[in-house]
C-alpha cells in the first residue's frame, strides 16, 4: 500500500528525504544480514526482500521525477535535502561529473555485480535440481540405518526441498535488479529531457540554467537510487556465492586470508621491492611494507606461544607419587567397547561437537524397538597404539569389527549404478563391503550427481557398529537383559511369566531360546507368544529339556512374524527351494546322524550360493523355504558361510499366503546328489 501511494500520490520534499534515507538504510541492513547469515537459507526472504526493495527504488523515482519536474525551476532544494546533497555535494556541483559518476555506477551493478550474482544463483539451482536425488538418498540410507528418525529425516527432505526453491528463486529475483538499473538510465534520460522542455517553455528558463538546474536534480536522484542498489546487488552476491560453513562471511575472509604469516611476508617483500623503484610513491609503499611486515611478526609470534600453551598442557611431570593398587584398579571387560585413533577423537568429543555418540544413542534405541530388548552401553576411549584413522568395535573383549574414517572427508559409496568415476582414497564401505571412495567436501555434490550415496565419517562408523549390533546380538543378551524382559512383561502378564519361568522351563534354557532365535535375526519383541507357545508344549506334556525343539516350536508360532520381516503386505512368496532328490538324501543323512558327505557339502554350499546369487539379482528377497525337519541343519550349515540366507520353514508360511519357488538348488549335484 506504502509503494502504490507513492505511485500515485505527490509526495512533499520532506516525505521524499525520509523514504530515500529509509531505503539507504535498508540496504546495508540487507547487506550486513547476508554476511552474518552462516547458511544461504537463514536468509530465505531474501528473494522477497530483493523484490520489494526494487519495487521501493521504483517508486521513489517515480515520486522524485514528479518532484523534479514540478518544482525544479525553484532551485536545488526543491526536491528534498537528500537529492540536493547527492547532486551538489558528492559530485562537486558539476552535472558532467556526476553524470559519468551515475554510468559508472550503473555499469558496475549491471554488468558486474548483478550479472555475476545472477549466473552464480542460476548453476547453484542447475547443481542443486541435478543433486536432489543424491541428496534424498543419503537420508534414506541414514533413517534405515536407524541414525535419524522419521522428524529428522522430513525436516532434511524439506531442507532440501528449500535450498533448491531459494536458489531457482534469487536466479529470477536477480532479474529484478538488472530491469531496475536499465529503468534508472531511462528514468534520468526522461528527466533530463522532460526537465530542459519543462524548464525553457513552462517557466522562461534559459537553457543553460535549465540544464544545469534540472541535470543536476536528475544525477542526484539517480545517484541517492543507485547507490541502495549497489548495496542491496552486493548483498545479493555475497548470498549465493558463500559457501556454508559455521562462520559468517567476515569470519571466513579474516581467518583464511591471515592465518599463514608467510603470505604476509612475501607480500611484504613485494611491497619493498615497489617502494624502491624510482619514481613510485615510496613512502606509501613502504608504508605498507611496515604494516604488513609487522603485522607476520606478530601472528607468529602469536601461534608460537599458543603452541607452547598447548604443550606444556599435554606434557606430564617427570614425577608422580604411585598410590598403592587397590581393588579400583581391576577393570572388568565391557560388553560393548569403540577404541578410536587420535585423529577420530573430534568424532566422539562432545566439546568439539562430534556427533558420533549421539548417533550411536540412535542406533541403540532403534534397535531395542526393532529386536526387542536394550543393548549394553557402549565405552569409548582413544587408543593411540591404533593407527590415527582406525577403529575397532569390540564384543566381551574381543574385536568383531575394525575400520577406517576420515573426519572432514565423506565416503562415496558405489551402489552398482553410478555415472562416474571420483578422485580420491578407493576403499570398501566397513559394513556391507560395497566398492567406495574417501572424497573432499567439495566433491559431495557431484558425487551425488554421478549417483554414488554419500556419507559422513561418524555415519559411516555408526552404520558398522549397527551392522554389528545386529549380527552379534545373541551374544549380547544376557540374564540379566533376559530377567529385565520379564520383570517388564509382569506388568501386565504377572501370571503368565510365573507359569512358564522358572516353572516350567528355567531361566537359562529361555535364555537360550531366544539366543537361538536372535542368532537367526528373529525379533524377540512378540515375548508374551513365545511364552504362550511354552506353557501350551507343557499342558501338552511335552518335553521341555531340548532347547532347539523348543525353538523351533516357538519359530512355528511366530511365522506370520518371520514372513512378514521379508514379504510384507500379501504379496506373493518369491522364495528359493530345494530339488526333490536333494530334499531325498538330506532327510536320509538326517535320519543317519545329521552328517554329510563332504563332497556333497561342498556342492551343496556351492549351488546354494549361485542359487542365491540369481535370486537377489532378480531383486527377491533372500529366503530359502525347506521342510520342518530339514530346517535346523540346513539353516546351521548354510548361515555359516551365507550369513545374509535366511531358511524358513514350509510350516512357519501362513496358510493364506501364496508361494512360488524361482530357484532350486540340487538341479546339478548329478552323481554326487
Amino acid at each position: 500500500m506504502l509503494i502504490m501511494s507513492m505511485l500515485i500520490l505527490p509526495l512533499p520534499p520532506f516525505a521524499l528525504d525520509l523514504f530515500f534515507t529509509f531505503n539507504i538504510a535498508l540496504s546495508l541492513m540487507v547487506l550486513l544480514v547476508s554476511m552474518f547469515t552462516l547458511r544461504a537459507l537463514d536468509f530465505a526472504a531474501f528473494p522477497a526482500v530483493l523484490l520489494f526493495t526494487t519495487l521501493l527504488r521504483l517508486a521513489l523515482n517515480v515520486a522524485s521525477t514528479r518532484v523534479v519536474l514540478m518544482e525544479g525551476h525553484n532551485g536545488g532544494a526543491a526536491a528534498g535535502k537528500v537529492i540536493e546533497a547527492f547532486g551538489q555535494f558528492l559530485v562537486g556541483g558539476n552535472f558532467a561529473v556526476g553524470l559519468v559518476v551515475f554510468l559508472i555506477l550503473v555499469v558496475i551493478n549491471f554488468m558486474v555485480i548483478t550479472k555475476g550474482a545472477g549466473r552464480i544463483a542460476e548453476v547453484g539451482a542447475r547443481f542443486m535440481l541435478d543433486a536432489m536425488p543424491g541428496k534424498q538418498m543419503a537420508i534414506d540410507a541414514d533413517l534405515n540405518a536407524g541414525l535419524i528418525g522419521e522428524e529428522e529425516a522430513r525436516k532434511r527432505r524439506s531442507e532440501v526441498a528449500q535450498e533448491a526453491d531459494f536458489y531457482g528463486s534469487m536466479d529470477g529475483a536477480s532479474k529484478f535488479v538488472r530491469g531496475d538499473a536499465v529503468a534508472g538510465l531511462v528514468i534520468m534520460a526522461v528527466n533530463v529531457i522532460g526537465g530542459l522542455l519543462i524548464g525553457t517553455m513552462q517557466h522562461g528558463l534559459s537553457f543553460g540554467e535549465a540544464a544545469h538546474t534540472y541535470t543536476l536534480l536528475t544525477i542526484g536522484d539517480g545517484l541517492v537510487a543507485q547507490i541502495p542498489a549497489l548495496v542491496i546487488s552486493t548483498a545479493a552476491g555475497v548470498t549465493v556465492s558463500r559457501v556454508n560453513t559455521d562462520q559468517d562471511v567476515g569470519q571466513q575472509m579474516i581467518e583464511q586470508l591471515l592465518t599463514n604469516p608467510r603470505v604476509l611476508y612475501l607480500a611484504a617483500g613485494v611491497m619493498g621491492l615497489l617502494g624502491l623503484v624510482p619514481g613510485m610513491p615510496n613512502l606509501v609503499f613502504l608504508m605498507f611494507t611496515a604494516i604488513l611486515a609487522g603485522a607476520a611478526w606478530w601472528m607468529g609470534r602469536r601461534r608460537d606461544d599458543q603452541m607452547v600453551r598447548e604443550q606444556l598442557e599435554t606434557d606430564t611431570p617427570a614425577y608422580r607419587e604411585v598410590p598403592e593398587a587397590s581393588w579400583d584398579d581391576v577393570e572388568l571387560i565391557d560388553t560393548l567397547g569403540l577404541e578410536v585413533g587420535h585423529r577420530l577423537i573430534p568424532l566422539v568429543d562432545q566439546r568439539q561437537q562430534g556427533e558420533l555418540l549421539a548417533r550411536i544413542k540412535s542406533v541403540r534405541k532403534k534397535f531395542a524397538k526393532d529386536i526387542g530388548f536394550l543393548p549394553p552401553v557402549v565405552h569409548i576411549r582413544d587408543d593411540l597404539e591404533l593407527a590415527p584413522n582406525t577403529y575397532v568395535i569390540s564384543l566381551k573383549g574381543a574385536e568383531v569389527g575394525r575400520g577406517e574414517a576420515f573426519p572432514g572427508k565423506w565416503l562415496a559409496i558405489n551402489p552398482g549404478q553410478v555415472s562416474g568415476e571420483l578422485k580420491g582414497v578407493v576403499t570398501e564401505e566397513p559394513a556391507f563391503g560395497l566398492p567406495a571412495v574417501w572424497i573432499e567436501k567439495e566433491q559431495r555434490e557431484q558425487a551425488q550427481v554421478y549417483g554414488f550415496t554419500v556419507v559422513d565419517a561418524g555415519t559411516v562408523v555408526a552404520t558398522h557398529f549397527n551392522h554389528l549390533l545386529h549380527r552379534h546380538c545373541a551374544e549380547m543378551l544376557g540374564r540379566q537383559e533376559v530377567q529385565q524382559l520379564l520383570d517388564k512383561l509382569s506388568g501386565d502378564n504377572k501370571s503368565l511369566v510365573e507359569e512358564v519361568v522358572p516353572k516350567t522351563v528355567s531361566l537359562t534354557t529361555f535364555q537360550r531360546i531366544l539366543q537361538n532365535l536372535l542368532d537367526e535375526e528373529v525379533p524377540i519383541r512378540d515375548l508374551r507368544t513365545i511364552l504362550d507357545t511354552l506353557a501350551d508344549q507343557s499342558d501338552q506334556g511335552e518335553r521341555m529339556g531340548d532347547v532347539h525343539e523348543l525353538t523351533a516350536r516357538v519359530r512355528l508360532a511366530l511365522g506370520r512374524v518371520l514372513v512378514h520381516q521379508w514379504f510384507p503386505g500379501n504379496s506373493e512368496l518369491r522364495v528359493i527351494g530345494l530339488n526333490s532328490q536333494l530334499e531325498q538324501v538330506l532327510t536320509q543323512a538326517l535320519e543317519s546322524g545329521g552328517a554329510l558327505e563332504p563332497g556333497l557339502a561342498d556342492t551343496l554350499m556351492a549351488q546354494a550360493a549361485a542359487a542365491l546369487e540369481r535370486h537377489e539379482t532378480a531383486g527377491d528377497p533372500p529366503v530359502l523355504v525347506v521342510r520342518h525337519n530339514l530346517r535346523p541343519l540346513l539353516a546351521h550349515f548354510l548361515r555359516r558361510r551365507l550369513r545374509q540366507l535366511t531358511v524358513l520353514s514350509q510350516a512357519e508360511i501362513p496358510d493364506d499366503r501364496t508361494m512360488k519357488m524361482t530357484n532350486l538348488i540340487g538341479d546339478r549335484l548329478g552323481a554326487t546328489g
